[in-house]
């Protein structure tokens, strides 16, 4: 019997980035399935911030597609496509620190339909960072880095989002807090969250997701199922080796 196709939320098909003269992402294409956990690979400055904010309309691309469960939403203003259900984790656990954990979460819900799903998504929110309900009413500049990242996460879950992108979500924090946040990450998975994790760390990335892009200079140079991916032939292409350069 044939494996079940899944369903493609987000389809990313020849994306040109340009700041002025120079060209940061060169013809990137991707996809993500509904439910399932992917990661986008790369070393410092290969380009993988920026083709997320491109994706999310905060870069506008010079040419190619991205689409959303089939519509074109290249281009769009950050807020419409949020709107449609994707939500991004910045890089840093950027979380608002003048602001109380509680009014992080409501800054998260301030659309239409993540309004009338705020009092659900916020019990789901509970369920799996119990931590953020102990510190509700605290203002975030005292969590620690883990649970300023946990925050940003939660704060996207608010959004009713459909797929999530995390950018380098591991930052700065110590291995058993990043150890953790992947435990939780994959059970909100199991739960109909889509990921998109953007990570600099390989050897995590292919243990923890199903499927890998890695980017090189701008440009994916390699894809495939993380159990399928030879760890040398990654880091080559990590470190832009030989055919990569």
């Amino acid at each position: 019997m044939s494996e079940q196709k899944k369903e493609i939320l987000l389809n990313v098909e020849g994306l040109n980035v340009h700041y002025g003269d120079f060209h940061a992402v060169h013809d990137a294409s991707l996809s993500i399935e509904k439910g399932s956990m992917i990661s986008l690979i790369g070393a410092n400055g290969a380009g993988k911030s920026t083709l997320l904010n491109a994706i999310m309309g905060i870069n506008k691309p010079s040419s190619g597609i991205v689409t959303w469960k089939g519509e074109d939403i290249t281009g769009l203003q950050t807020n419409a496509i949020v709107s449609k259900g994707i939500a991004m984790t910045p890089e840093g656990s950027h979380v608002f620190s003048d602001m109380t954990v509680k009014e992080n979460l409501l800054m998260g819900s301030y659309l239409g339909k993540a309004k009338k799903n705020r009092d659900k998504n916020l019990e789901k929110v509970f369920a799996t960072f119990p931590i953020l309900k102990e510190k509700y009413n605290q203002l975030s500049t005292f969590l620690s880095g883990g649970q300023r990242q946990i925050l940003a996460i939660a704060r996207a879950i608010m959004s009713d989002a459909e797929l999530i992108v995390c950018d380098e979500i591991s930052l700065g924090l110590a291995p058993v807090v990043i150890k953790e946040i992947y435990a939780s990450l994959k059970q909100i998975c199991s739960e109909g969250v889509t990921f998109l994790l953007v990570e600099q760390e390989m050897k995590r990335c292919l243990k923890e997701t199903e499927y890998a892009y890695v980017m090189v200079k701008g440009r994916i140079v390699m894809e495939g199922k993380c159990s399928d991916l030879p760890e040398e032939e990654v880091s080559d292409a990590y470190f832009g080796i030989n055919r990569f350069a």
